[in-house]
């Protein structure tokens, strides 16, 4: 059964494949898709809401009374000439129980049929009440709000998630108090996969490396004791595993509907409620780890390996060099170029690597950047390449991050430095092929940036929502770089 959150906005986020499925190696990247929407964990009740429509519905009987059934509203004969009128006249002429009425219309008609009673209420105690005096903003989002409500595509949503709900959850909330009680679990599990979420994106934690199963053991123990009472024939898993996992993600998947997300976040403007919190990241990081690791197993503590520090900041040193040279030859005219990484152009490779190192800088300094969708690179790329790179350096040496551990699994910081390295190189290749350049790239250290590849993604799952495409076979002879490239999926 799933739990209901108040809204909660999807947007852009950084995903390791491009909408198409294609893959790239990079997990902070440009947005895919919407992935987490006002509901986490139980679609079905939207019980926060209901809670807090409860007392505002209280209001009626202190305040203006219903209109008498037999008045003739706006909506009676024509539903949506309201909306072609100003926006003050709008205002003006709807009562409180028009709008309530307005939105109640629309939820029964996208629900007619579907036999989601709970799901129906928690939409129906969320209707947006304006205050006496509302503000422009909240004006401007109720405007918007009735104009949503007309897309067929929203109503079609609503529709999608009230079937979900119907197949998962009870037909009704339980009259004993323990719906409130299983929403403000399903709260506080929310409130952990956010926190464990964005830490691990802070902590550059790639959701299909073997650092991040614990984090999804974790989160699944958590979400379990909130699956209750399900209709028999779609019972809720037991305990983690490959169905439980599945079902979660399969939760996580239903409610990506970026229409009702909109809609609960103007109701929250129009009705003077606080903002929700933002599930762009953690919601795109939590369910690509699901479909990396859909079999529990416990973390090889070995893939980590043991880096030398010198070694490592060595590599990163030589790498950039080769790199940076690519980076040189780039004309204003090659920025619109395709790469062989997935869906992106010269111009959005270069700003991913100027990204790989200020990202990386930034941990290191212990305040991780979160705008991975801004532009990194100006009007100068080779300039932005080579300041990131000289602050990456300087950071790492300067904060001893690759004498340090991070995260709660307490990764070596020298195995992230390695991670950007392997990054740089793979991204490299891909410049250079893009470019028509030589693709053997820092010979002197390509061998064993190979070798570290292996050893922290040997394992990692080649699924949807991961970092890499299944591995491909490299030409005999092949320098190490292009082998590294045919490891990570690009055809050498």
């Amino acid at each position: 059964m799933v739990v209901g959150l108040a809204a909660v906005d999807p947007g852009p986020y950084p995903a390791h494949h491009a909408p198409d499925g294609r893959r790239c190696s990079a997990y902070h990247r440009r947005p895919r898709r919407h992935c987490l929407t006002q509901r986490l964990v139980r679609t079905s009740q939207s019980a926060a809401w209901s809670s807090w429509g409860a007392g505002r519905r209280s209001e009626f009987s202190h305040g203006r009374q219903p209109p008498d059934s037999h008045t003739q509203h706006p909506w009676a004969t024509q539903p949506y000439e309201w909306l072609d009128q100003p926006a003050q006249q709008r205002k003006a002429r709807l009562t409180a129980e028009e709008r309530r009425r307005i939105v109640a219309d629309v939820i029964d008609d996208a629900l007619d049929g579907v036999p989601a009673p709970a799901y129906r209420s928690g939409l129906l105690a969320a209707t947006p009440d304006l205050p006496d005096d509302p503000t422009p903003d909240q004006l401007h989002a109720w405007n918007e709000l009735a104009s949503l409500v007309r897309d067929p595509e929203f109503r079609a949503a609503l529709r999608r998630l009230a079937v979900y709900s119907a197949r998962t959850a009870p037909g009704t909330p339980t009259p004993d108090g323990r719906s409130a009680a299983d929403t403000r679990a399903a709260e506080r599990v929310a409130a952990l996969m956010h926190a464990r979420a964005e830490a691990a994106v802070a902590d550059g934690i790639a959701p299909d490396s073997p650092a991040a199963e614990p984090i999804v053991a974790e989160l699944v123990a958590a979400w379990l004791p909130t699956q209750k009472a399900p209709p028999v024939e779609d019972p809720p898993p037991a305990e983690d595993g490959p169905a439980a996992r599945t079902r979660l993600l399969e939760q996580l998947e239903t409610v990506a509907e970026p229409l009702v997300a909109r809609y609960w976040r103007l109701l929250c403007t129009a009705t003077g409620r606080p903002a929700p919190p933002r599930w762009e990241t953690a919601g795109a990081w939590t369910a690509a780890a699901l479909r990396a690791h859909r079999t529990p197993v416990l973390v090889d503590r070995a893939a980590f390996g043991t880096p030398d520090p010198e070694r490592v900041l060595y590599a990163y040193q030589r790498v950039v060099h080769a790199v940076g040279a690519l980076v040189a030859q780039v004309r204003p005219a090659d920025l619109a170029r395709p790469t062989p990484c997935a869906d992106w152009t010269v111009r959005e490779l270069l700003d991913h690597m100027v990204w790989e190192s200020l990202m990386v800088t930034s941990i290191a300094e212990g305040m991780p950047r979160t705008d991975h969708t801004a532009d990194h690179l100006g009007d100068d790329p080779r300039a932005a390449f080579e300041e990131s790179a000289r602050a990456a350096l300087a950071a790492f040496r300067s904060s001893g991050m690759t004498e340090r551990t991070f995260g709660p699994y307490e990764a070596p910081g020298a195995l992230l430095v390695q991670q950007v390295v392997v990054e740089l190189l793979a991204h490299g290749w891909d410049l250079a092929r893009a470019l028509g350049a030589p693709t053997a790239l820092a010979p002197e250290v390509a061998e064993e940036t190979l070798a570290a590849a292996r050893r922290i993604y040997g394992a990692a799952p080649r699924t949807e929502g991961g970092s890499f495409a299944p591995e491909r076979p490299a030409p005999p002879g092949a320098a190490a770089a292009d082998r590294l490239a045919a490891f990570l999926g690009r055809e050498a």
